[in-house]
C-alpha cells in the first residue's frame, strides 16, 4: 500500500482470476473518509479503463461509500454506445452494450461524483439520440499542405500542435468526456503530409513547415475559393517547426487514430477538390481535371491512405471548390469516382472485410448526379449538407435543408455540417437553444450524424486569449476555454432530455464560490445575443458575417457593417424576423404584422444585455479573485452584453435613418445620431473588455479582427447619418 499526494490519499490495485473472469479492483479514498470500490471488467477495454480512471480522479479525497462495477453485456442487443445503470443501495452497476457504452456510463458516474449527485443517481437505460456526433477540424498540417483556414493567426500558431501527441491526448479525452464520437480532419490535399505513394515517391513530405511571413498586409491577395493558398513569398520565409520523416508522420497519425479508437471515436479525412498542394508540380501533377497523371496520382494516394491507416473510418469529399468541368455536375462526379471511388475500391479489394464509409458533401453538386455515379461504391455511402450554412448560432431550426430533405433516403442518409463561424472568442452556454436545435434535426431515417466546427478559426490550442498558459507553461486548448458549450452540444446530442438543472449544477461545481442559479442565468442571457442579431443581420457564409467583430470580407463584401448596411440588410431566410425595409413596407401598406419587428429585435437585445449586466453586479462580489477562469467567464458575459447594447442602438439608429431618408424629417436624423452616439459608447465599453482578454487576430475570411482598432469604424456611423441626404436610398 502506498500513499499518494499530500492529503493522505490511499490507492491500491489488486488483480485476481476466477474461472473465466478477470477483474481489476481499485480502492481509493481519504484516510478519514469512506472508500469507493471500483471493479472494471476487462471486457470494457481501453474505453472502460479511461472511465475507471475518471471515476478514480473524481472520487479521490471525497467522503463516499459506494461500490461501482463497469462491464459489457455479453451478446448485448442494445444499440451501439448504449448502457444501463443499475442501482441497489450503495451498489452501482454500469452495463454497456459495447465498450463505448460502458465508458459513457462510467463517465456518468464520474460526473455525478463531481457535481454531488451520486446519491440521487437512479437505475436507467441510456442510448444515443444521434448516433454520430462529431467535430469538424480544419487541420493546419503544414505550410505546403494547407487547410482552408491556414492564412490566419490561429492556424499558423497551431501547425506544431498537430504533430504533438500531447495535444491529441488532451483533445480526444475532451471529446470522449463530452460524448463526441467522430473526428473529421479537413484539408485541401493532405496526402503528401500523411502517406507514401509508391508510384509517386518524391511527393511525400518530410518535416513540418510554417511561414514566418506577415500575412496581414497581403490578406486580400488570398482567394476565398482555396486557390493560391501557398505563395512563393510564404515559402521564402519558411520555418521548420519539427523534424519528421514521412514514416514518422505515418506513425504519428496511426497513433492518433489508435488513441481515438480507445475513446470510442472514429476518424475521417475530408477534402476539397481539385487541389494538389505539396506535390510541387512533380511528375506533371496539376490541378487540371483532364490531366491523366493527376487522376492516377489521386487514385493511388487514396488507395494508400486507406491501406496505411487501418483505423481510418472513411473519407469525406467535396465536388469543389476548384472543379470547373465542361460537363458540369456529371463531369465532376465522374472525376471524383475515377479518383476517390476507384482508389477506395482498389484498397478494399485487398481488405474485403473492411467497411469504409464515403461521405459525399452536397456542395456545388446535386444528389441525383452523385447517386448515379456512385451506385457501385463498395461500402457505406452517405451525403452531407451544410445545415445552417456558416452560422449555427442563429436559428434553432434552420430551414435550408427542407429543399433537399425529401430526396434523402434511409439508404443514403445525410450528415449535417454544423458550422460555427459566429463565436471564436466568447464562452457560450444556453442549453435551451442547443436542445431545441438538436431536436429539430432530421430523424434517424434521414440523419446519419453531424459534425460541428469553424472554417475561420482553429479549435486547437488557444493563441487568442491573453491569459491561456497552464501550470506547465503550455497554452490551454480552445476546448478548455469554451468547455461549457462543447459539453452542451455533445451531451445534448447524446441525450437531449438532460434538463437545464443538470448544466446549472455543472457550472456550480466548476465555480462553487458564486450562486449557480445566477451564473447559469447570466450564461443563458448573454448567449442569446449573437443568435438574435445574426437572425436579423444575415450573412450566410463566413465571408459575409462575423458577429463578434461586426465584420465581413473587406474587399469581397462590406467590411465593417455600417448603419447604412443595417438599414439595407436582409434577415435570415425562414425566420420570423422582418428587416427594416420589410417592416416599413408593411407599415406603409397597413398590413398585419406577425413577425418580429426591428424595434422588437433591439428591445430583445437590450433586455438580454441588461439582464446579464444586472446579474454580474450580483455575482462579482461573490467571485473573489482566486478563481481566474470564473473572472474571465464573467468578463465574457459582460463583453457580450455590451455588444448586445451596441447592436440594439445601431438597429435603432438604422430605423431612424430609414425614416429620415424617406421623409426628410430632421427629428429622425437627430434621433438617429443620438442612437449612433450611444452605439459608439457601447462599442468602446465592449472593446475595452475584449482587449483585456483577447489579442487581435487575423481571420482567414474577414481579415484582422482588432476590436479596439475597429472603434474608428464604429464612429463613422455618426458622420454617415450627419451627411445623409434624404432620398439617397429608394424604398
Amino acid at each position: 500500500m502506498s500513499s499518494v499526494g499530500t492529503m493522505g490519499v490511499i490507492y491500491r490495485g489488486l488483480y485476481f482470476f476466477t474461472a473465466n473472469f478477470l477483474a481489476a479492483l481499485l480502492f481509493f479514498g481519504h484516510a478519514s473518509a469512506a472508500s469507493v470500490q471500483l471493479t472494471n471488467d476487462p471486457s470494457t477495454g481501453s474505453p472502460g479503463k479511461f472511465a475507471a480512471e475518471e471515476i478514480q480522479r473524481e472520487a479521490t479525497g471525497k467522503d463516499i461509500a459506494v461500490s461501482i462495477t463497469l462491464s459489457v453485456e455479453k451478446h448485448a442487443a442494445g444499440a451501439p454506445q448504449s448502457y444501463r445503470i443499475e442501482r441497489q443501495g450503495d451498489k452501482l452497476r454500469v452495463i454497456g452494450a459495447d465498450e463505448t457504452g460502458a465508458m459513457y456510463g462510467g463517465l456518468d458516474i464520474a460526473e455525478a461524483i463531481r457535481i454531488g449527485t451520486l446519491d440521487s443517481l437512479k437505475s436507467a437505460e441510456h442510448k444515443p439520440h444521434i448516433a454520430k456526433r462529431g467535430i469538424k477540424f480544419n487541420i493546419p498540417l503544414d505550410l505546403r499542405t494547407p487547410s482552408y483556414s491556414d492564412n490566419s493567426t490561429s492556424a499558423q500558431a497551431n501547425i506544431p500542435e498537430m504533430w504533438s501527441m500531447d495535444f491529441w491526448h488532451e483533445f480526444i479525452d475532451h471529446m470522449a468526456r463530452d460524448r463526441f464520437n467522430v473526428l473529421t480532419l479537413w484539408s485541401m490535399h493532405p496526402f503528401p503530409s500523411i502517406v507514401k505513394v509508391p508510384e509517386y515517391p518524391k511527393v511525400a513530405l518530410d518535416d513540418v513547415w510554417r511561414t514566418t511571413a506577415d500575412l496581414v498586409e497581403p490578406f486580400n491577395s488570398f482567394s476565398t475559393r482555396g486557390t493560391g493558398m501557398v505563395k512563393p513569398w510564404m515559402l521564402e520565409k519558411k520555418e521548420v517547426v519539427k523534424r519528421l520523416t514521412i514514416d514518422e508522420k505515418i506513425s504519428h497519425w496511426r497513433a492518433v487514430m489508435n488513441y481515438a479508437h480507445e475513446r470510442g471515436i472514429e476518424v475521417y479525412w475530408f477534402t476539397w477538390n481539385v487541389f494538389t498542394y505539396g506535390t510541387d508540380g512533380q511528375y506533371g501533377i496539376t490541378d487540371a481535371l483532364d490531366n491523366a497523371t493527376t487522376r492516377d496520382y489521386f487514385r493511388k494516394s487514396i488507395r494508400e491512405t486507406v491501406l496505411t491507416y487501418p483505423r481510418l473510418a472513411g473519407i469525406g469529399i467535396t465536388s469543389g471548390e476548384n472543379m470547373d468541368h465542361k460537363d458540369g455536375q456529371s463531369g465532376k462526379e465522374e472525376w471524383l469516382w475515377a479518383t476517390y471511388g476507384e482508389g477506395i475500391s482498389d484498397a478494399l479489394k485487398k481488405q474485403p472485410e473492411r467497411k469504409f464509409r464515403l461521405i459525399h458533401r452536397l456542395h456545388e453538386t446535386g444528389l441525383q448526379p452523385i447517386l448515379k455515379q456512385w451506385s457501385t461504391y463498395p461500402g457505406p455511402f452517405e451525403v452531407s449538407f451544410k445545415y445552417a450554412v456558416a452560422h449555427m448560432y442563429a436559428s434553432r431550426a434552420p430551414s435550408f435543408i427542407q429543399k433537399v430533405l425529401p430526396e434523402i433516403t434511409s439508404e443514403h442518409r445525410t450528415w449535417l455540417t454544423v458550422r460555427n463561424d459566429d463565436m471564436y472568442s466568447f464562452r457560450w452556454g444556453d442549453p435551451d437553444f442547443a436542445r431545441v436545435f438538436i431536436n429539430n434535426m432530421p430523424g434517424p431515417d434521414k440523419l446519419a450524424g453531424f459534425y460541428m466546427g469553424p472554417d475561420g478559426y482553429i479549435w486547437g490550442r488557444d493563441f487568442l486569449s491573453r491569459d491561456a498558459v497552464d501550470a506547465n507553461g503550455r497554452r490551454q486548448l480552445v476546448w478548455d476555454r469554451q468547455w461549457f458549450s462543447f459539453n452542451l452540444w455533445g451531451r445534448l446530442s447524446y441525450d437531449p432530455t438532460l434538463p437545464d438543472a443538470h448544466f446549472q449544477r455543472l457550472l456550480g461545481a466548476r465555480h462553487p464560490m458564486v450562486n449557480a442559479e445566477k451564473l447559469f442565468a447570466a450564461s443563458q442571457a448573454s448567449s442569446r445575443i449573437i443568435p438574435q442579431v445574426t437572425r436579423f443581420n444575415w450573412g450566410s457564409i463566413d465571408v459575409h458575417w462575423y458577429p463578434e467583430a461586426n465584420l465581413s470580407h473587406p474587399k469581397q463584401f462590406k467590411g465593417f457593417y455600417s448603419v447604412r448596411h443595417f438599414m439595407e440588410g436582409k434577415t435570415m431566410p425562414g425566420e420570423e424576423v422582418l428587416s427594416i425595409g420589410q417592416w416599413r413596407e408593411q407599415l406603409r401598406d397597413n398590413k398585419r404584422i406577425t413577425k418580429q419587428t426591428p424595434p422588437e429585435v433591439a428591445t430583445a437585445l437590450e433586455s438580454d444585455a441588461d439582464a446579464t449586466l444586472q446579474l454580474l453586479t450580483e455575482l462579482r462580489p461573490q467571485a473573489g479573485v482566486t478563481d481566474k477562469e470564473l473572472l474571465l467567464t464573467l468578463a465574457d458575459y459582460e463583453a457580450q452584453a455590451w455588444l448586445g447594447r451596441y447592436y440594439a442602438a445601431k438597429i435603432r439608429a438604422a430605423i431612424e435613418l430609414a425614416e429620415f431618408n424617406a421623409s426628410a424629417d430632421a427629428t429622425a436624423q437627430v434621433t438617429a445620431m443620438k442612437h449612433a452616439e450611444s452605439a459608439l459608447a457601447h462599442w468602446k465599453q465592449y472593446a475595452a473588455i475584449y482587449d483585456s482578454q483577447y489579442t487581435p487576430q487575423l481571420l482567414n475570411r474577414v481579415g484582422t479582427a482588432d476590436i479596439p482598432a475597429l472603434t474608428a469604424k464604429a464612429a463613422e456611423d455618426i458622420e454617415i447619418i450627419r451627411s445623409w441626404k434624404p432620398g439617397t436610398r429608394q424604398n
